[in-house]
């Protein structure tokens, strides 16, 4: 697929060249709606996901000067149950390392694994994100289609719930041994907390980093097949504020000519 821009259903989408023409085009978007929710009230309040795809994306947003970090309350989007912050697949780690201790947010909110009721967790996360609405989410893709753990058995375009406790699928779980997180699959926990689908678009601009090869078949089935819970990202097309940055490798299943 060429690079350029292109609109698929209320989507807006972006193909770049390279995965670091993509980081950089993402990071100037999400620093530019931070900036406009700092300059409306003084504060953006900024959802982040984490693994290996976001990497790029946060290190560009991290090397821009102009975001106000001291203005900026992070939030991320999903913890496995049972886990501690300071293990090394622990996504509260992950955004420990690469936000809290590189830009120094005025505040950020973590999900804590350990709890010792993950639904009374989630219900708290919940009340957080009630809160302080969201000016920005930036958000993967999973291989299976899945936003944040949403995955295809559980995904909920009508989840009741902005927070909950979910079972992670085979696919999801495999993912995570795929990046490295985890030596095998019995490795990876079985359920997580994860923010649902309609609390993820709810927030004022949806930024979707989707680099790398292993996403190709995803973003196509996100981009062409039925939107529905089969593929939990095909709603992204019915999100008009929301934008899609793919690289060569991310797009390169389409099969729609434009």
């Amino acid at each position: 697929m060429a690079t350029g821009e292109l609109t698929v259903g209320e989507l807006q989408v972006f193909v770049l060249e390279s995965a670091s023409e993509l980081a950089a085009l993402a990071a100037s978007h999400a620093a530019q709606a931070i900036r406009t929710a700092v300059h409306e009230r003084a504060v953006a309040y900024v959802m982040f996901a984490s693994g290996n795809s976001q990497l790029a994306f946060l290190d560009a947003l991290g090397s821009r000067g102009d975001v106000e970090w001291d203005r900026v309350v992070g939030f991320h989007m999903d913890e496995y149950t049972g886990m501690g912050a300071e293990h090394p697949a622990s996504f509260a780690r992950y955004m420990r390392e690469r936000i809290v201790d590189r830009m120094h947010p005025a505040d950020f909110h973590f999900i804590d694994g350990q709890a010792a009721d993950p639904r009374r967790e989630a219900a708290r996360y919940a009340a957080l994100l009630h809160d302080h609405r969201l000016d920005v989410c930036c958000l993967g893709i999973g291989e299976n289609g899945h936003l944040a753990f949403n995955d295809p058995p559980v995904a909920d375009f009508d989840d009741p719930f902005d927070v909950k406790v979910v079972e992670l699928d085979d696919a999801c779980r495999r993912q995570q041994v795929g990046e490295g997180h985890f030596a095998a699959v019995t490795d990876v926990p079985a359920h997580a907390i994860t923010v649902t689908i309609p609390a993820l678009l709810r927030a004022r601009r949806v930024l979707a980093i989707v680099p790398e090869a292993r996403k190709a078949d995803a973003v196509r089935r996100a981009l062409e097949e039925p939107i529905g819970p089969a593929c939990p990202a095909s709603m992204l097309r019915r999100t008009a504020h929301a934008a899609l940055f793919l690289d060569h490798d991310s797009s390169n299943a389409l099969l729609r000519k434009r």
